[in-house]
């Protein structure tokens, strides 16, 4: 029998949490036949980027993997058990696992980081104080000191065979918009009418909405409309697949991405992005991007780090004055940025996947 894996998801906000374990269980089930159940708490949200899941069905197999409510009851422990971003597990479930012979293989799936700590916390053993059992902290990450980056076997052969293919407007800049609520977009938007050049924006449903609100003086785009302002067309578009977000990520020369699934999708683009991490308390956040901001950095052309950084701060500050007047050198410097965006790609590529790593811990605790 394929080893059985439990893979348990708590939806914080937005679609990040759903996202990264939905991917990460689809490829432990495609890639190493393994027998997956995904536990999640709000399967409408997870239904809204895999339309074949059914958010009134308790129990269903979508894509080789079980999807359960969180709240059933689990019929039986598996073999190993993965803790989507530390969102806990039921009681019951704990229960059972400490009064196992042989407890599953426990990892606790952490949160994306570049900070350089990360490293020498990837892989630790926690022992819990109050029941005989203990939990393996996997950080994902850009070096091979970390648990890596979800990545499946033929992305980057699809990837290259899409862009490959020619461009519906090849005079316009293509922009893909998937941002957190933002200040600083009505400015930006501003500065797009009123660019030398066209540029065609698409934005996926329910992103922005307040922005466009605002810039638009409430006329703001249904999904599959289009509105233009002078040289700015806005497409709104309706939510998709994951695999259908990859190839809206791959058809466009700039990404703005947040969070953390659409983040590291956007690497794997190798297209020219711009980051949004998950506003958090106190800036805890700006750690995070400065930490990256600084990796990403190396091995890129000293002409385009400064435009990148300026504009990425000026971004994520939602300052809308410095974020309109850092557009135009970011904008300068995409070609470069975009070479060195498929030189990263590649370079991450030669790190074991996250999905991989996990598989071969495991197999090397047996």
């Amino acid at each position: 029998m394929s080893p059985r894996w439990d893979v348990f998801c708590r939806v914080v906000d937005n679609y990040g949490d759903a996202g990264v374990c939905w991917r990460l269980a689809r490829q432990l089930a495609a890639e190493h036949a393994l027998d997956v159940t995904l536990w999640i708490d709000r399967l409408a949200t997870l239904a809204q980027i895999a339309p074949s899941i059914d958010a009134a069905q308790r129990t269903q197999r979508v894509d080789d993997v079980v999807v359960r409510r969180l709240d059933d009851e689990a019929p039986a422990l598996p073999d190993v058990v993965v803790e989507g971003f530390g969102c806990g597990l039921p009681e019951r479930y704990l229960d059972a696992m400490a009064k196992a012979v042989a407890p599953p293989l426990w990892f606790n799936l952490e949160y994306l980081s570049a900070e350089p700590w990360v490293d020498t916390a990837h892989g630790l053993a926690s022992p819990l104080p109050r029941l005989p059992l203990t939990r393996y902290f996997w950080f994902p990450g850009f070096t091979p000191k970390t648990g890596g980056l979800i990545r499946e076997a033929g992305l980057f052969a699809a990837r290259d065979a899409w862009q490959a293919r020619p461009a519906n407007d090849a005079s316009a800049l293509r922009v893909l918009l998937f941002c957190y609520p933002n200040r600083a977009l009505p400015a930006l938007f501003d500065a797009w009418a009123e660019s030398d050049e066209p540029i065609v924006c698409t934005i996926p449903e329910g992103t922005a909405t307040a922005a466009l609100d605002a810039w638009l003086h409430g006329a703001v785009p249904r999904a599959g409309q289009s509105i233009t302002h002078g040289r700015l067309t806005l497409d709104v578009v309706p939510l998709t697949t994951q695999d259908g977000f990859d190839r809206m990520l791959w058809s466009a020369q700039i990404n703005f991405v947040r969070g953390e699934d659409s983040f590291v999708r956007a690497q794997w683009a190798a297209r020219s992005f711009v980051w949004q991490p998950y506003p958090q308390a106190d800036d805890a956040h700006r750690l995070k991007l400065d930490a990256f901001v600084a990796r990403y950095g190396h091995g890129l052309a000293q002409a385009a780090q400064a435009p990148l950084r300026a504009f990425w701060q000026s971004f994520n500050g939602e300052d809308p004055a410095a974020t309109a007047a850092a557009w135009p050198a970011f904008r300068a410097a995409i070609p470069i940025v975009e070479a060195h965006a498929r030189a990263w790609a590649d370079m991450l590529s030669t790190h074991p996947d996250l999905a991989s790593g996990m598989v071969e811990f495991r197999r090397r605790r047996l």
